[in-house]
């Protein structure tokens, strides 16, 4: 009886382990093709690309403020777009016509994140892609008003403050294209969504400009414009 059983419960065993086999098997190959790079003749490592923000460099010229960013991307089977953004923000307003105050900033920056080719015929020079990016940046504030008219005592009063310490953290979605001009040369363009995580903005309350973030009180849409090469 003893041995009988045995068989029986190893033919159950058999039976079971074969239908789990069968079972899964077609999801096995799914999860094959959803997670694995297409196989092809194109190597994983398809080198790197710098680039360089224009939008922030025509902020400076035209503005109070601005920044100067430039980006290196590493490009894996043209699809996968590992990236470091790092920049140097700053913003300068004396006398602000309806407040009077004035207000200066710098400091660098830098984002980290990936982008994603969503074109299907990824090897090919254009792209279009969407991605994320981790971004924080430390910065100090100076603070100050003009002398004004205590509206009571009618004395002049003022305000400084100076090295104020600031830090931010945030997230940024992008979606952007990738065009081929001749070359190794490119041209980039992207909107982005900037999302705060965590800021402190030391003793003043709000900053008004904060590195590679921008103005507080702005959209939290912003624009690139890049200057890309291949290497």
């Amino acid at each position: 009886m003893t041995i009988r059983a045995h068989n029986i419960c190893t033919s159950i065993s058999r039976a079971t382990i074969s239908l789990l086999v069968l079972l899964l098997w077609p999801v096995a190959g799914s999860a094959q093709k959803l997670f694995l790079l297409e196989k092809d003749s194109i190597p994983l490592m398809r080198g790197f690309q710098v680039s360089f923000d224009l939008v922030g460099v025509a902020q400076l010229m035209f503005s109070d403020y601005g920044q100067y960013e430039g980006a290196l991307r590493l490009n894996l089977h043209d699809q996968w777009f590992p990236i470091v953004e790092v920049g140097y923000g700053k913003a300068e307003r004396i006398d602000d016509v309806v407040t009077g105050m004035s207000y200066k900033t710098q400091a660098p920056y830098f984002k980290a994140g990936v982008d994603f080719n969503l074109l299907k015929k990824k090897h090919q020079k254009n792209r279009l892609f969407a991605g994320f990016r981790y971004a924080y940046t430390s910065y100090k504030v100076d603070v100050w008003c003009r002398d004004l008219e205590d509206p009571a005592w009618k004395w002049p009063v003022s305000f400084d403050v100076r090295d104020v310490a600031c830090s931010q953290h945030w997230l940024e979605a992008v979606m952007g294209v990738d065009a081929q001009v001749f070359g190794p040369l490119h041209l980039g363009w992207s909107v982005r969504y900037r999302r705060r995580l965590k800021n402190d903005e030391g003793i003043i309350g709000k900053t008004w400009y904060v590195p590679g973030f921008g103005v507080s009180d702005s959209s939290n849409f912003g624009a690139t414009f890049n200057v890309i090469i291949d290497i």
